[in-house]
C-alpha cells in the first residue's frame, strides 16, 4: 500500500510565508546609497540584525523576498539606517556596531567567527626559525614583524600550521609540533609526508625556505604609517573621512579638523579593521589623508 510522504517542516514554512507588509513603508523611505541598516525588535528596541550594503533599499527588499528570514522579519518592529559615503565606510561601521551591540541574528550567523574577541586573537610568529603562537593581548600586532595569520585560538593556529606542513611536506618536529628523540626520524618521513629534514634527506636551509614560502600567503602587514590616516570616500550626497590608526577604525568625520580630533583616540589592533582596510591602505586604491 502506498503511503503519502510526510510533508517537510521547511516546505510548510515556505508555503505559509507571507511578505512582512508592516515593514514596507520603512523600506520605501530607505536610501539607494551605501550604508548600514538595523532591524529592531520589540523588547527595548534592541537590534535583531545589522547589515550593510552599497544600496540600502535594494538590500532591504532582498530581505523581504527571503522566506528563510521570515522568523527575524516577524520579530522586527522597525528598520533604521545610517548612510555612508561608500562601501569601506559601510563595512567599518557594520563591524563596529556588531561588536558593540551583539545583534541576535548576527551572532547566530557568525557564531563560528570568534576573531571579534580580540583578547583571544593570536598569530604565528617566527622565533629563531620556528613558528610560535603569540597573542594580541601580549604584543602589538600592528607593528610586530614576522606575523602569519590571524586566528581565534591557539588550537586554530596550530591546525593551520599542520595544514601547511601537510601541503608542503614540512617536518612536524622541526616546526615544534611534535617531539622526537635525538637522531630519530619522524613517522611522516617514513610514509613520505615529510621531505625528511629530520633524517637528513634535505638540508635545514631547504626546509626553512619552503616553510617561509608557504607562510607568505598568511603574512600580516605592519601598519605602514607613523600615525593616524584618513580614508576619504565621496558620493553625490556625502563626503566622509574614515579615521584609522594601527588598523583600528576610530570613526568617520566630515572635515579634516574633525578627523584630527578622532585621531587622538586610543588604539589597539583590530582584526575586522585589518581585513577591511589592508588592501585599500596598502594599494592606495582610495584617497588617503595624513592626520
Amino acid at each position: 500500500m502506498h503511503m503519502p510522504r510526510r510533508r517537510r517542516d521547511d516546505f510548510e514554512d515556505h508555503r505559509v510565508y507571507d511578505y512582512p507588509q508592516h515593514l514596507r513603508a520603512a523600506i520605501e523611505d530607505a536610501p539607494t546609497g551605501a550604508g548600514v541598516y538595523v532591524f529592531h525588535g520589540q523588547e527595548g528596541d534592541l537590534p535583531l540584525y545589522i547589515g550593510k550594503s552599497v544600496n540600502i533599499r535594494s538590500r532591504l527588499l532582498s530581505h523581504l523576498r527571503t522566506p528563510d528570514e521570515a522568523r527575524m522579519l516577524r520579530q522586527t518592529q522597525r528598520i533604521s539606517h545610517i548612510r555612508t559615503a561608500g562601501e569601506i565606510g559601510a563595512l567599518l561601521l557594520e563591524a563596529q556596531m556588531i561588536k558593540a551591540q551583539h545583534p541576535l541574528f548576527n551572532q547566530k550567523l557568525r557564531r563560528n567567527q570568534k576573531l571579534r574577541r580580540n583578547k583571544q586573537l593570536c598569530s604565528l610568529q617566527m622565533t629563531q626559525g620556528v613558528p610560535e603562537v603569540v597573542y594580541a593581548k601580549d604584543i602589538d600586532f600592528a607593528s610586530a614583524s614576522d606575523l602569519y595569520g590571524l586566528f581565534a585560538s591557539r588550537h586554530a593556529a596550530l591546525d593551520a600550521l599542520r595544514a601547511l606542513a601537510d601541503q608542503n611536506k614540512l617536518c612536524y618536529a622541526s616546526l615544534g609540533l611534535e617531539k622526537l628523540p635525538p637522531g630519530k626520524a619522524c613517522f611522516r618521513a617514513a610514509i613520505r609526508q615529510c621531505a625528511g629534514v629530520c633524517r637528513g634527506d634535505e638540508t635545514p636551509q631547504a626546509h626553512s625556505e619552503r616553510l617561509f614560502t608557504s607562510l607568505l600567503g598568511l603574512r600580516v602587514a605592519c601598519w605602514p604609517h607613523e600615525g593616524a590616516i584618513g580614508l576619504v570616500e565621496r558620493d553625490a550626497e556625502l563626503t566622509q573621512i574614515h579615521v584609522v590608526n594601527h588598523w583600528c577604525y576610530l570613526g568617520s568625520a566630515a572635515t579634516p579638523d574633525e578627523a584630527r580630533q578622532l585621531s587622538t583616540l586610543a588604539v589597539g589592533f583590530d582584526a575586522d579593521g585589518y581585513k577591511i582596510l589592508c588592501r585599500p591602505v596598502l594599494t592606495r586604491s582610495v584617497e588617503l589623508l595624513v592626520l
